[in-house]
This record gives C-alpha cells, sequence and structure tokens, in this order.
C-alpha cells in the first residue's frame, strides 16, 4: 500500500455537494493499494497511520507527539492515483494500483484497521472510486509519503567476517606463480604460422 499523510486542523470530503465527513486536528490520509498488497500490508499501514509522530510536544520539540497523543482525528480517503506512472509520455498510467474489486477489499479491511487503533468515532472515511471534493487546512505544511513495505526493511551486516585460512593463502599464492610463470613462457610458431607456447611443445621437441 501507499499513503500520503497530511498533518491538517481541518479537513472534509464532499460527494456530489453532500458532506460526507469533516474532522477538526488530525491527519487526512490518502490512501492506494498495489496489486500484490495484503492484510499484512493493511496492519502495517494502519499502525503507521496512528503512531507517526507528527506533531511537537507541549515544549515547542518537533516529531514527538502521533495523533493519538494529541487526541486528533483521521479522514482515511483512498486514492489510486497514488500508484500513477508517467514512465511513457505525459499521460498518467494507473497499471500499478490493484482492481477495483480486489482494492476496495483491502481499503475497506484497512480502514478498520485504523478504526481499532484509533476508535470508531474518531475515523471518518471518504467515499470509494467517487468523484470527490476534498478540503483540508494543511498544519505547517506537513505531509509525509509512505509505503507499507517501508516498515519492513532490515539491513544485515556481519561484523564478524571470517578469517583467511593461512593454507587456502599459500595454495592461492602458488596457484598464481603457476599462472605467471605459463604466461611468461617463451612460444613458438607452428606449421600453420599459429603461436603455441613452449610448455605446450611434447618433451621431446624441448631437448
Amino acid at each position: 500500500m501507499k499513503a500520503v499523510l497530511q498533518r491538517v486542523t481541518s479537513a472534509s470530503v464532499t460527494v456530489d455537494k453532500q458532506l460526507i465527513s469533516s474532522i477538526g486536528k488530525g491527519i487526512l490520509c490518502f490512501a492506494a493499494v498495489g496489486p500484490d498488497d495484503s492484510q499484512k500490508d493493511a496492519d502495517s499501514m494502519a499502525s503507521r497511520v496512528v503512531k507517526l509522530k507528527m506533531w511537537p510536544d507541549p515544549a515547542g520539540s518537533g516529531w514527538k507527539k502521533s495523533v493519538k497523543d494529541v487526541d486528533g482525528e483521521i479522514l482515511c480517503v483512498s486514492q489510486f492515483t497514488l500508484y500513477a506512472s508517467t514512465k511513457k509520455g505525459n499521460k498518467p498510467d494507473f497499471h500499478g494500483a490493484a482492481r477495483p474489486e480486489k482494492g476496495k477489499e483491502l481499503y475497506d479491511y484497512f480502514f478498520s484497521k485504523v478504526q481499532e487503533l484509533h476508535g470508531p468515532e474518531k475515523v471518518k472515511n471518504g467515499v470509494f472510486q467517487a468523484m470527490m471534493d476534498v478540503s483540508l487546512v494543511n498544519d505547517g505544511p506537513v505531509g509525509v509519503d509512505y509505503q507499507s513495505r517501508d516498515g519492513a526493511v532490515t539491513i544485515e551486516i556481519d561484523t564478524s567476517p571470517p578469517k583467511k585460512d593461512a593454507k587456502s593463502d599459500q595454495g592461492n599464492t602458488l596457484n598464481r606463480r603457476e599462472t605467471k610463470a605459463h604466461q611468461e613462457a617463451p612460444s613458438s610458431t607452428n606449421a600453420a604460422g599459429s603461436e603455441q607456447s613452449t610448455t605446450d611443445l611434447p618433451q621431446e621437441l624441448l631437448n
């Protein structure tokens, strides 16, 4: 999944001039589902939306408080266009997004997880696949892009690499010397005019 999280002082969704949802201080979350996403991705995304520290503490120190810490609200809006690609020409390509059936199923699951983590009364929704008018007053402005796989990236570094074996090093040195001697051996020309290394000639011709 992909999401854009906007820290807002207010946000709302209107469809056909009818107000669907509105929130005060909190997060406006635009979310999109990819074709290979699973409930595990939705779980990761929901957790990040609720736990991401986007507000300062009372002393003014930045990035200390989450939406839960500041008792804020969350407005979720489905937006498959987050998967747009413009690699070919100027027309956006949306094949990177999930099909509508899967997209709705997983988006609904994601929304239910956000409600479960933050409270149903504090989490509002837009209308899936509808033409929505989304209004917001961005606080900051602050906006964060997030992919559900971001939370699963790890880098493993081996701080104790295996020691080299002394016998192996001696054998490698000997092999390099033999190769060098073979390359430096004088060559002679056979009857066909091609060069042939003296080390490849019969022993009787070397005497």
